[in-house]
């Protein structure tokens, strides 16, 4: 056990902590389509953001996730109420004019929309809503080019291109911030959408630049630089991670999917992990690489983990105790409230209380020059 002030000394949680505790989240949030569980793993997710984010570019890549979340579930009732026929139910709320199509095409564009089909599809999107707030709170929370430093020396080239992706959002919510500041600074027009289509180029600009000149400076600090260079080995390293990586596929899916053999669900998963575990151990060996002050793992990086886990497996074993609570027979009735999921997922608040206190922001220099002359 590490000592005890690195448990309560004020410091950065380990940024992997933060990602496993959304992938839990995100996990839960996948097995449902139930809207008291999703809408209250947003809840969580915005509470611990609020809680524990601190002044860093990417902490405000929360709302930019959120918005898009809102957009998404926009976005899937207005496409379920022009194209899909709302079929579903027999309560029809307004009719549209429709517009004759093929039968082959599946399609049919307008018509009668009633309320059992607009509920499921906004089911379906408080889903994916869900999902999108748990990975922009592990994005406002863990640090994306923090979390380089910890991936297998053999997945090196994988991290790189996994962790210029994941730092495109944050660095969007940053240039954002700075184009928006500087246009209110010139003036001009005032209108949101016409301000948003002259600053939208500045900012994919700026984001994508920041994104490039992370993997410049990466490559020219000799990241991922292999020390040994055997064929063999590199070959070897290559069939067990693929072969482990396609075993975890069978057993995800295994699990996921109740009607798949018994030997594609834990079988599967336990011996893809191996593999996969045996890949990583044999490529590290030809990348060497240093880490300078490494960030401690603590029991608050453990609460936090076991945090994210709980929701995940309390969900698991809803849908086998009472499946129909989290995937709604009928959209038409009140949603019920699956107890053991809820309060799985109520546990994800825990990092609220655990995590450690962030550490002070350095002064700035009119303050230090406030304190000298003082």
């Amino acid at each position: 056990m590490r000592p005890h002030h690195l448990i309560t000394y004020p410091r950065t949680l380990h940024p992997g902590a933060w990602w496993l505790w959304a992938i839990g989240l995100a996990a839960a949030a996948s097995r449902t389509t139930n809207p008291v569980p999703l809408l209250l793993i947003m809840a969580v997710t915005w509470f611990v953001v609020s809680a524990r984010r601190g002044d860093t570019p990417w902490a405000s890549s929360y709302a930019l996730f959120f918005r898009l979340a809102m957009l998404v579930i926009v976005i899937h009732l207005v496409f379920q109420t022009l194209l899909s026929g709302n079929t579903q139910g027999t309560t029809v709320m307004f009719t549209l004019p429709e517009i004759p199509l093929p039968d082959s095409t599946g399609i049919q564009l307008g018509g009668p929309v009633t309320l059992e089909g607009l509920l499921t599809a906004l089911y379906v999107a408080l889903q994916l809503a869900a999902i999108f707030c748990c990975i922009g709170a592990a994005n406002a929370l863990g640090s994306a080019r923090q979390l380089l430093r910890y991936v297998p020396a053999a997945l090196y080239e994988i991290g790189v291109a996994c962790i210029i992706a994941l730092t495109f959002a944050p660095q969007l919510a940053t240039d954002a911030r700075r184009v928006r500041d500087a246009a209110r600074l010139r003036g001009g027009s005032r209108g949101r959408i016409r301000r948003f289509g002259r600053l939208a180029m500045p900012m994919l600009e700026g984001a994508l630049e920041r994104s490039v000149a992370l993997a410049a400076a990466m490559d020219s600090r000799g990241y991922g630089r292999t020390t040994v260079s055997d064929p063999r080995q590199r070959r070897l390293t290559s069939a067990l991670v693929v072969t482990g990586m396609v075993g975890v596929c069978l057993g995800i899916y295994g699990i996921l999917n109740g009607t798949a053999s018994s030997w594609m669900g834990l079988p599967a998963l336990a011996v893809g992990c191996l593999l996969g575990v045996a890949g990583l151990v044999v490529g590290g060996k030809r990348t060497g690489r240093t880490r300078y002050r490494p960030d401690p793992w603590a029991l608050p990086e453990l609460l936090v983990v076991a945090s994210g886990l709980t929701a995940a497996v309390l969900t698991f074993w809803q849908v086998r105790v009472d499946p129909t609570t989290l995937v709604l027979a009928s959209v038409s009735d009140v949603p019920p409230v699956p107890m053991l999921a809820c309060a799985g997922i109520l546990v994800g608040l825990l990092p609220a209380f655990v995590a450690p206190p962030l550490p002070l922001p350095p002064p700035s220099r009119r303050e230090r020059d406030l304190e000298v002359a003082a």
